[in-house]
Parts: structure tokens; sequence; C-alpha cells
């Protein structure tokens, strides 16, 4: 493995994003294939302490300077490593800083650890957490376990067979109220992913772009409980279609649809990437639209973990959100994203072209329609689990029959969002987070009141209630 981001942030050569100018020895062959006991000797770590005291002092210093780096390697260039390190040092007594927060993670109780991803790039920071060294720095030994699909990560889950596990956002809400599985409380304080999912039509669809000329398709979605499938229903229902009635909606796991797709067995889904793009790539698909032209910003992905593990762990629970959150960050910077589709490209992670990966992370892709579309935002990374997505997906379980009767909306998502959890890490690790737990959301111009879903749920024209 290898560490990345521990450059000393008080020396100005070094990049702590790891660009393309980065001279660090990590970096010196691009970082892959350089062992990280060989990166911690060269750098002067000698244990798995100094680590972490380089990823607190880095985190300070990311803060203080706004987490710009030409900011920082511009005033440490101008001041001096040692004096600018001596001011810092002055002003803020990082000694007690570093000891205060090693003291409130505590040694994990449980350092050898299953955690199950299903290979998307939803799961990027799950994923690259581990070649990338981002468990290891808070004395975690994971193991991610590739998985076939969303019922066997919930499953395996329940069993205990996986510590915790990548699942789709409505996963955690469902499982703690048994709806799809046996109920049993599980928390998700972190999310992983935001956008990055699309509608994807066969090569023989490019003449029926109008979603009412899709009465009769047969689509594709990863899991009942998914951001996939209420996407997709509230998206066919704003153009007047009943998802129960006029579509066919199927579960498919991901790595089997563009498989499907070129059989004929699919007219079209909505999935994660990278099989989005994976459909251009092999001329069997286009990409009708992506998923944040319906919500723009709307979660995907998240970390989970049953309330049961967190609470007999607590310290390898926090270590573990340490971990993600800060691998999150990473992967929220447009700068590391090649070198992150390098890192999850292999076979034992996502087993993909890193091209077909880089069109989704970097969002330069081809669109299958004959042009190259430029969206940075196509896919991003955020942690923050606000409770208002936790309440609109709620509204969606309600509004398509999955759950019945009468909900406590916002109680139900404070028990499983963890905000307050992840709002706590983020400040740990120098990062701002939001002050509050909701806000509106628009959603195909229609905006959505966290405060009043009952009213949300009830004027829509189609759902199983209307």
């Amino acid at each position: 493995m290898i560490f990345k981001s521990l450059g000393d942030p008080f020396a100005p050569e070094s990049d702590l994003r790891h660009s393309k100018d980065c001279g660090c020895s990590a970096c010196g062959d691009k970082g892959y294939g350089v062992a990280a006991s060989a990166v911690s000797a060269e750098d002067g770590f000698a244990s798995s302490e100094a680590v972490m005291d380089r990823v607190i002092e880095s985190a300070i210093i990311r803060s203080i300077f706004g987490h710009s780096e030409l900011s920082r390697r511009s005033f440490a260039r101008m001041l001096g490593t040692g004096s600018l390190a001596a001011a810092v040092g002055a002003a803020l007594p990082l000694d007690k800083a570093k000891a205060a927060i090693k003291e409130s993670l505590g040694k994990p109780e449980k350092a050898d650890l299953n955690v199950g991803f299903v290979p998307i790039t939803c799961a990027t920071p799950i994923i690259m957490a581990h070649p990338m060294g981002f468990y290891e720095r808070y004395g975690l030994n994971v193991k991610v376990i590739k998985t076939a699909g969303w019922a066997v990560a919930r499953d395996k889950s329940l069993n205990k067979e996986y510590d915790a596990a990548h699942m789709l956002t409505p996963m955690p809400l469902a499982i703690t109220m048994g709806a799809g599985s046996t109920a049993e409380p599980f928390l998700m304080p972190a999310v992983e992913n935001i956008n990055g999912q699309a509608i994807v039509l066969h090569v023989d669809h490019l003449d029926k772009r109008d979603p009412k000329q899709w009465k009769g398709f047969k689509f594709g979605v990863p899991f009942e409980y998914s951001m996939h499938n209420f996407l997709l229903r509230y998206y066919v229902a704003e153009h007047g279609l009943d998802p129960d009635k006029d579509i066919q909606i199927r579960v498919v796991p991901p790595p089997e649809m563009v498989a499907n797709l070129r059989a004929g067995n699919l007219d079209g889904y909505l999935s994660p990437d990278p099989f989005n793009q994976r459909a251009v790539w092999e001329k069997v698909g286009f990409i009708h639209t992506l998923t944040k032209d319906i919500w723009d910003g709307h979660p995907c992905c998240a970390f989970a973990i049953s309330e049961a593990f967190a609470k007999e762990n607590p310290n390898t629970y926090g270590a573990l959100l340490m971990s993600i959150v800060e691998a999150t960050h990473y992967a929220h910077d447009p700068a590391n994203r090649k070198e992150i589709s390098e890192a999850i490209a292999p076979a034992n992670y996502l087993n993909q072209p890193v091209p077909v990966i880089e069109q989704v992370l970097t969002g330069r892709y081809a669109d299958g329609l004959g042009a190259v579309q430029d969206v940075p935002d196509r896919i991003d990374f955020d942690p923050f689990p606000w409770h208002s997505m936790g309440v609109w997906i709620l509204t969606q379980m309600k509004r398509w029959g999955y759950v019945e009767g009468d909900i406590d909306y916002k109680g139900i998502a404070e028990k499983v969002y963890l905000a307050s959890d992840c709002r706590d890490v983020m400040a740990k690790l120098g990062y701002e987070a939001p002050k509050e737990t909701y806000k509106s959301h628009v959603i195909m111009g229609k905006t959505f009141d966290p405060n009043t879903p009952e009213d949300y749920v009830n004027s829509f024209a189609i759902g199983k209630g209307a």
C-alpha cells in the first residue's frame, strides 16, 4: 500500500494533492507499486502514531489555508518550512491538538475488518481507501470484498459477515424499518457520492428521446431500495407514465446491465457508473440524461454499519469513519480524479478500463450521441448525510408502496443518518461541515420541503395512493 496526502504540510515543495508537479517520493513513479513501509521509512514515519501525527498536522494546515495548495505553498516558500511550523505552533498548540484527537479515537477494538463493496464508481472512497492507505493510517487492516449485488451486501451485513459495507442511501433506512428484510438498526454516518448516475437507452432507441414514447419499455435498476429506482420512477411519472403500469422495472446487478442491454432484455436502465459509460464504450447504448439533471446534488451511495457494531466497537467505528470521510474529501478534489481512476481500475476493484473510469470521474465523456460532454460534477463526493435527503427518500418509499401507514419521517432519518458524527469527524480533519441538517431540495423544478413530507407525498398525481 501507499500513503497519499502525507507530504510535509509545512514544506513548499510538498503538494498535498499529489498533482502532476508533485515531487514527493510516492509520486516519483506515479505513486503505484511503492510499498507503504518504504514510503513511511523515507518520510520518517517510524510508527502508525507518527503517521497519525502527520495526518492531523496536514488537516490543520489545509484548514488554515482554506484547502488552497497554491496559498499554502506560496506562504511556506515565503516564510520557510521551520518558520511556518513555528508560527502555527505559537498560535495553535499542535501537540495538544494531536493528543486530543488521538485520545478521542482510541485504539481500535477490532483492527482486522471485512468491508463489502459493489464494483461501481459510487464506491470510490471505500475502494480507494484500500490501495491508497487511508484505512492503514488509522490503524485498520481492512479487506475490501467485491460483492455481486445489493441483496448480497445487505444479507452479508445482517449475517455479520461484513463489519461495514458500501450501501445505497435508502438501504439503511429500509433495513432499520424492516422493509424488504429483517428489521435491524443500521447507521449511515457518511454519504459516499452525490450525482454520478444516468439513464441509458439502447442504441435502437435513438429516435425515442421523449419519455412519453417509453410505454412498454423494460428498465433495469440495481435494487428496489435505491436512488436509481426512486429517481427513475420520479422521472417517468413527471412525464405522465405510471412506472408500475406503463413500463417494467427489473432489478439487475450493475455488472450485468450492459450484457442485458446488448441481449435486448432491457430497453434501458438507470444505473451506477461505470456501466453507463461502458454501454457507450461498447456502442450498445447512449446516455439519455444524467441524474444530476433530475436532481443536482442528489445522494446515491453511502458508508453503512450496524448500530450494534458501532456500539460494541466505538474506536473501530471512529477510525473507519475518519478513513472514509478523509478519502471522500480527497476524491472531491478534481485534481485527484485521474490518479484515483488508476487506483480503482484493477480486477480486484472495478475491473474496468482506466479511460472508462476517467470519463466518469473527470466528467469529460462521450455521450453515445456523437458528442463529447464536459460536466465536471457528473459525479462528486460529499460525505455529509443531510437529514432532509433521508426524509425525501422516505416519502418516495411511501409514495410507491414500499412502506405503509404513518411514518415518523424526521425521527427515522435522524436515527439512521448520523449527521452529528460526520460533522465531528469533518471538524477533526479540518473540513467545514454544514451547521444545519435540513434544507429544501429541487427535483425536476419542484421544491421539496422536508417539514411537510406527507403533503409532498399527496401532491403527486401518480403514485400508489393516487
